[in-house]
């Protein structure tokens, strides 16, 4: 991924959060030199000395063919991204987009089955554990725990990220609090959900 210095993110600790925030990614591996990519919800954690992102996929899908002991796998994760109007800078200028991005490159492998269990416990547990009769795993009758025969898991190694937040880290504060004005102000989630995060980063 092209990143411009101002727009770079190298802080594990925002990107596990950045992950966790925004789980619904896309997988990216190759058949035969043809792109595949499906996308499903994942989980970041810390494994040993490094990270690792799990996630399953349906048995129907012949993606998850493609992922055992393939050391090319990307993965995607996209945030809030907006429209920004040259028209809310001082000075002339052109109009951008802003947006949060993180690219994850890593070596795929499949889970055995009481690994992809664990990691479906650990789901729902997430999903599930803070409801009224939430549907955690041991909430699960044996006819639903079945239905893990048609999934297939898989767990990628992280080896690198690449991770891009272009909030107009570039501009002037005037012109950078215009674009958070103008885009809190507008009555769409991405819109606002960039112009709270433009907060939180503003230096």
């Amino acid at each position: 991924m092209y990143i411009p210095k101002y727009y770079e993110v190298t802080d594990l600790s925002e990107i596990e959060d950045f992950v966790r925030n925004h789980p619904f990614g896309t997988i990216i591996s190759n058949d035969d030199g043809r792109p595949m990519a499906t996308h499903v919800p994942m989980e970041m954690r810390r494994e040993g000395d490094g990270h690792v992102i799990t996630g399953h996929l349906a048995m129907g899908n012949p993606q998850w063919k493609t992922i055992d002991d393939n050391a090319d796998i990307l993965l995607i994760f996209q945030g809030p991204h907006a429209y920004v109007s040259a028209s809310w800078y001082e000075k002339e200028e052109v109009s951008t987009w802003n947006y949060q991005s993180v690219h994850i490159y890593g070596r795929g492998t499949l889970l055995s089955e009481d690994e992809l269990e664990n990691d479906l416990i650990h789901l729902l547990d997430r999903y599930e554990g803070h409801r009224d009769r939430g549907r955690t795993w041991d909430n699960l009758s044996d006819k639903s725990k079945a239905q893990m025969k048609g999934i297939v898991g898989f767990k990628i190694e992280v080896e690198e990220v690449q991770a891009a937040y272009k909030m107009n880290q570039n501009k002037s504060g005037k012109d950078y609090n215009s674009v958070v004005e103008h885009l809190s102000g507008k009555n769409d989630q991405n819109a606002n959900q960039i112009a709270e995060e433009m907060k939180r980063h503003k230096k």
